[in-house]
């Protein structure tokens, strides 16, 4: 498996500095590649339920950097590292500019991105900068069929439901000819886009038994649509802590002891996960680079 971690996008760990000193340190480290969230604006009341806490409340602030802006910073501070988008609303966005900025991106990276994407759960977000949450799932498959239309066409056009165009040319074109593609989401609508818009499914907050069962229903979306699944790839993003003593039944996957999360990760392995992307607290640059410096260290030579 490969790893990779997430940035923070807001206080002290967010500044140009601690930035730059992160992805420094985890190229140094071995780590694959940096991830990066996406949120333009944050409503002062957010009346819509987030999927990954048991009681909806979003956990975030009211305020972040844009996640574009942030993967061109840190393309020119890191060589190796692949550039993640977890993920990019795709609501958010106008197609043709999104895969305009992504493909520019790629472009001047030597072909690191890779490009995250979900339909988004904030509504009051969604709906402020112009786009229908309750059919953000229609839109956003036309848009990505906009999207790797203008990465992959020499000239693109699009006549459909949303969005209608005579050809144009959009340049430069990624490095290797498209940009790898990870869908996220667990419903069904979600697995579907996996299978016929996908490079590979990222899911998040997993456990490896709910994992397993999601891969089932994974594959038999891969045979109704006559895909193999196999040209799949499966990345999982996971809360990283690190405990002296193990957490009980209802633990998150890869917290508790050291025994605990190096059996998540084999069970991750198990699965055919091909990367993990990690996510540990951001209260400040000294704690954020220890954790990882342990993580290499004592972690990944045994998963």
């Amino acid at each position: 498996m490969r790893y990779g971690f997430y940035l923070p996008t807001r206080g002290e760990t967010a500044r140009p500095d601690a930035l730059e000193a992160l992805v420094t340190r985890g190229e140094a480290l071995g780590f694959a590649s940096v991830v990066i969230a996406d949120h333009v604006v944050f409503p002062v009341t957010i009346r819509s339920r987030y999927p990954y806490t048991v009681s909806g409340a979003f956990p975030g602030q009211g305020d972040a950097l844009e996640q574009l802006s942030l993967m061109a910073f840190i393309a020119g501070k890191a060589r190796t590292l692949r550039l993640i988008s977890s993920v990019m609303i795709l609501p958010h966005r106008n197609p043709v500019l999104a895969a305009k900025m992504c493909a520019t991106l790629d472009h001047l990276s030597g072909g690191r991105v890779v490009l995250g994407v979900g339909v988004g759960w904030m509504r009051e977000e969604i709906e402020l900068l112009g786009g229908s949450y309750d059919e953000r799932g229609a839109w956003s498959d036309e848009a990505l069929t906009v999207m790797r239309a203008c990465w992959r066409d020499e000239r693109t056009a699009h006549h459909g439901r949303f969005f209608s165009f005579d050809a144009v040319g959009a340049f430069p074109k990624p490095v290797r000819g498209d940009i790898p593609i990870l869908i996220g989401g667990h419903t069904s609508r979600a697995l579907r886009r996996v299978v016929q818009h996908g490079d590979g499914w990222h899911a998040a907050f997993i456990t490896p038994a709910a994992l397993a069962a999601d891969i089932a229903r994974l594959k038999v979306e891969c045979a109704r649509q006559g895909r193999p699944y196999e040209q799949l790839k499966i990345s999982v993003r996971a809360g990283l802590s690190i405990r002296q003593n193990p957490l009980g039944p209802d633990r998150k996957p890869l917290q508790g002891s050291r025994d605990q999360i190096l059996a998540d990760l084999a069970a991750f392995r198990e699965l055919g996960v091909e990367s993990i992307l990690l996510e540990t607290r951001y209260r400040n640059l000294a704690e954020m680079l220890g954790i990882y410096e342990t993580f290499a260290r004592e972690f990944r030579p045994r998963a």
